[in-house]
This record gives C-alpha cells, structure tokens and sequence, in this order.
C-alpha cells in the first residue's frame, strides 16, 4: 500500500463521514430512522438492495468459489431473475401494508406467534453467519495486504476486523437507514469498479480470455457450469432444487433485502428499485466469480502464487493475493476501498435491520405505546449490542471458515436450512388465502429445529466427529442441497396439512394480504404504478440471465 493507496481510501472514509453528517441531522421518528422516512428514490433502492447483497464474504468467497469449484456455484448469483419476483408479485403486498419489518407482516397475514418466531430465528441468524462471515472476509484482505504493518499478518487480521466493525457500527447508529442507503449508492459504484479492475489486470497478465478457457478446459468437469448427478457437492439437480428456494427466501422475505423497498417513496419506486437491483445483480459472475478462475489460471502457469496445501489451494486467499500481486500503486487503495464499501455496506444493512427487527418485533411488542424519541434511542443501543455479538463470533467464525470448504460453500448451506420453512410461509401466505396461522407457526418452529438438527450433523460429519453411517450419520452426509428441497416439501405439507385441520380465518383478516382478496382498489393502484420503463427493465434482466445461463452453459465444451 503506498501514500497514493492511502489517500483514496481516506477520501472515501471523508465521503462516507459527509453522508453520515447529513444523515443524522433527520432522525425525529422511528420512520425517520429504520426506514429513511420512506422517502428514497428507486435508483438508491436499487443500489442499497444490491450493496447489502455483496459483502466481502461475496467478493472474497465468489472469487475462492470460482477458483476451488468454477461456475458450480454460479447458479446462486444468477437468481437476478428472482428480484423480478420481488418486484412484480411480492412488493406491492409489503409496500402497501405499511410494515416495518416482515415478521410484522407475518403478524398481520397470521398471528403474533409467527411474528414471534420469524423475529427470533433472523436475529440469530443475522448474528452468527452474516455478520460474522462478512467480517471475517474482509479481515482475510486485511491480514494479505497489510501483513507487516500491525506487526504481524494475525495483527492484522484483528485490527482490520474490529475496525471496520466499529466504524460502521458508528456511522449505522447515528445516521440510521438513510445514511446506510446513500452511503450504498457511493459504494455501489466502487464495488463494480474496483472488481473489474482485477478483471481487466487479471485476463491482462492471463493472456486473454481465450487463455484462460484453454487453463479451464483442462480441468473442465470441475469448472463447468453443470455437474452431474454423481457429484457430491454439486449435483445439478440439487442445485436447481435449492437456489431458487434460497433465492426467493433471500430475495422476497428477508428483512435485510425487503428493508430497502420499504423505504421507497413510493410503490412505483419500490417496484423499479427492485428491478434495477435485479440488473445490477446480473453481474457479480463476471467481477467477482470469474476473477477467481483466472486467478487460478495464474496460479497454474506460474504466474502467481496463492497460498494453500500441496495441489490444494485456499480458495479465499485468491481475491487477496491477486489485488497484492497484480494491481498497481493507487488502484490498489480503489479495490481495498471497494472491499471496504462490500465490508462496510453489508454489515451497515445487517446491523440496522437487526435493531429494526429488535426495536419493533421484541421491545414495542413487550413495551407498546413508548415515544417515537425512545424508540430511536433503543434502536440505537440494539444496533450495539449487534456489533459486540457479531465480535465475538469472529474467533469461532475463522475456526469453521478455515476448515470448510470456503465462505460462499459454509454461507450457502447454513442458508439452506434456514430458508425453506419461511419460503414456504410466505409463498402460500401470499398465493393460496386458506393458508392459517396454525399451519405458518409450526412449519417455522418445525422446519427450523429439522434445519439446524441437519447443520448439527452435517458439522460433525465433516469434522470427523462423527461417522457417515447409521441413520444419524447418514443425514449428516446427506447432500445439503437435496435436504433443502426436502426440508422445503416437509414445511409445505405442514403449512397445508395443519391449515386444513384447523380454522379458516376470517375474511376481514386477510382482505388485502393476498392474491386472491385483493381489493379492487388495490388493483387500480398496482396498475397505475406500472409503465412501460418497468417492462422493457424486466425484458433486459431476463435476456441477461439467460444469455448468461446459455453461454457458460458450453464456454468449456
């Protein structure tokens, strides 16, 4: 890192403290906070939904994914078309219900327990895979880039990962969701700058990207796009089964994405934010997946070298290694920057939905009627209280990460057994009206404890703890991703099952919050709010995601 790297890097930290000032000074009420006074313009809903989705854990893990398993993964990042969901069937739902948070509207489509559960099991989750995993990514960048400056790499390690985690903490709690949104709008654009430049310098010192096809072809089962069948880690059966459950779970429920378009000025702007989100998240494979197959093409020819075990390499020391070995002086400081904005934008939206979650689903249930005032101030302390647990994970979260398969691998199958009981829930919550809350509340409760029931064993059975046999050891070994579809099926069958056993609820209940009681006024404000930009958006978005699918469906062939 040389002054000029610096420099950049503290003219962003000044650009981040200007949004941050500015932001503060409009924190009145608890709209003004977790929800910017919901008056942001599509643009910045676009650019907040997708800064939120690429933390570092993206751009170090993508890059690692690409290098260890090639286009295997490619098929999470490639749910672009998912956001199209969000914004055509599930947006105008949340938007005109006028809810903070989506366990609050899990109350209003069914009851208070739902509400209770969904609140829970998000904090947790936040806490101990998103928080943690995204600093641990960035601590990673840290530990290769600036190995002597703290003393030592593991110095390092540590000061970049609590630095970061405070700084953000503090800019999160003073300026609330309007200084997270508009500091993502800057970030956004330093994220997709910086990871084309390693792009560009890779293939540059690669020799092309038909060099790079000819590295890859070599080795083409492991880097295609489609696995087969046999694959233990990547069939391609029981990929197509569980990205789109993790996809929409992610994309259309998750507090941490569906808080943005809750804050749009209107539902026009939340819809197109939406799709604006969907065009940006086309992108990632190309800046940050394909980043680590060349990296690995390097690697190959001798041209870098990335730090692992014999023939085996650390997949998430690749986005590092090639941003110390091939950048030079100044566009380095731009790509640290650009990591620090994926760092800093994700845990910033992770910390202010968790004090969301927090303030209006466990303190206003326990304590109703308190002043908006209060309100502000405890959401403040929950945002504190997030960041210490998040620190204290870290130490336990590098233990596991370095002896997974890699971040993206771990990230994905926490995710998937977490997703597909609150998948299920809201995809029949929204299109099937006889859905009730009997049926949503134990297809929570039962689904989650199956879900982490199965990443118990599966931990033990990777970790050698426990023997692949038995019926225990054998849903241990049980492909993860085939147990996302089954874990999806079992929480559908809950859902219908103890619905159907049960109690319809009652007409007025529901008027509204599904497909089938919308009202008719509802339906001229969903017209009204659509026009042909919105469509041609859509057509674009689509037409990437499938040229995409089509070409690196055969690039190796």
């Amino acid at each position: 890192m040389s002054p000029i790297d610096w420099a950049i890097i503290v003219v962003y930290f000044i650009g981040i403290a200007a949004i941050v000032w500015w932001s503060s000074r409009h924190q009145d009420t608890s709209e003004d906070y977790f929800l910017a006074g919901r008056d942001v313009a599509w643009f910045a809903v676009g650019a907040s939904v997708f800064a939120s989705n690429i933390g570092s854990e993206h751009i170090v893990g993508l890059a690692g994914s690409g290098a260890i398993n090639g286009m295997a993964q490619a098929h999470w990042e490639l749910q672009a078309w998912i956001l199209l969901l969000l914004a055509w069937f599930f947006v105008p739902f949340y938007f005109r219900s006028g809810v903070f948070t989506m366990p609050e509207f899990l109350e209003k489509r069914f009851d208070a327990r739902s509400r209770w559960v969904l609140s829970v099991v998000s904090l947790v989750a936040y806490v101990f895979t998103k928080v943690s995993v995204t600093v641990y990514a960035g601590a990673l960048v840290f530990r290769t880039l600036l190995p002597d400056t703290f003393g030592t790499p593991d110095n390092a390690f540590w000061v970049g990962a609590f630095t970061t985690v405070i700084l953000t903490g503090i800019y999160t709690v003073l300026g609330g969701l309007r200084a997270v949104v508009y500091t993502e709008v800057l970030q956004t654009g330093l994220l997709i700058m910086g990871s084309a430049f390693i792009t560009f310098f890779g293939l540059s010192q690669l020799g092309g990207w038909g060099e790079l096809q000819s590295v890859l072809s070599e080795r083409a089962d492991q880097f295609a796009l489609w696995r087969p069948n046999s694959d233990n880690a990547f069939p391609w059966l029981g990929v197509l089964i569980a990205s789109p459950i993790i996809g929409v779970w992610y994309w259309c429920t998750d507090q941490y994405i569906i808080q943005r378009t809750l804050s749009a000025r209107s539902l026009a702007d939340a819809r197109r934010g939406a799709i604006w989100a969907g065009f940006l998240k086309v992108w990632p494979v190309f800046i940050f997946m394909v980043p680590g197959m060349i990296g690995y093409a390097l690697h190959q020819k001798g041209l870098m070298t990335i730090p692992g075990t014999g023939d085996q390499i650390m997949g998430d020391m690749v986005f590092p290694t090639m941003v110390a070995s091939l950048l030079p002086l100044g566009l380095r400081g731009l790509v640290v920057g650009s990591l620090l904005s994926a760092l800093m934008s994700s845990l910033a939206s992770l910390f202010n939905s968790s004090a969301t979650l927090f303030t209006k689903d466990i303190y206003e249930k326990l304590r109703p009627g308190r002043s908006e005032r209060e309100l502000v101030r405890v959401g403040r302390i929950a945002t504190g209280g997030v960041v210490v647990f998040g620190l204290l994970w870290i130490p336990i979260m590098k233990v596991v990460s370095e002896n997974a398969s890699g971040l993206y691998d771990y990230l994905q199958n926490v995710q998937g057994f977490l997703a597909p009981p609150i998948t299920a829930v809201f995809l029949l919550g929204l299109f099937h009206k006889r859905t009730n809350g009997q049926g949503a509340f134990w297809a929570l409760v039962i689904g989650f404890i199956l879900g982490m029931a199965k990443l118990t064993l599966q931990t033990l059975v990777q970790s050698g703890l426990m023997q692949p046999t038995g019926v225990l050891g054998s849903i241990g070994a049980f492909n993860g991703y085939y147990f996302t579809g089954v874990l999806f099926a079992i929480s559908i069958l809950v859902v219908l099952g103890l619905s159907y056993l049960t109690p319809a609820q009652p007409d007025e209940q529901v008027v509204g919050l599904t497909y089938q009681s919308v009202t008719a006024e509802q339906a001229v404000e969903n017209r009204a709010s659509v026009g042909l930009p919105d469509f041609i958006a859509t057509g674009v978005v689509l037409a990437l995601v499938l040229g995409a699918y089509v070409y690196f469906s055969f690039w190796l062939s």
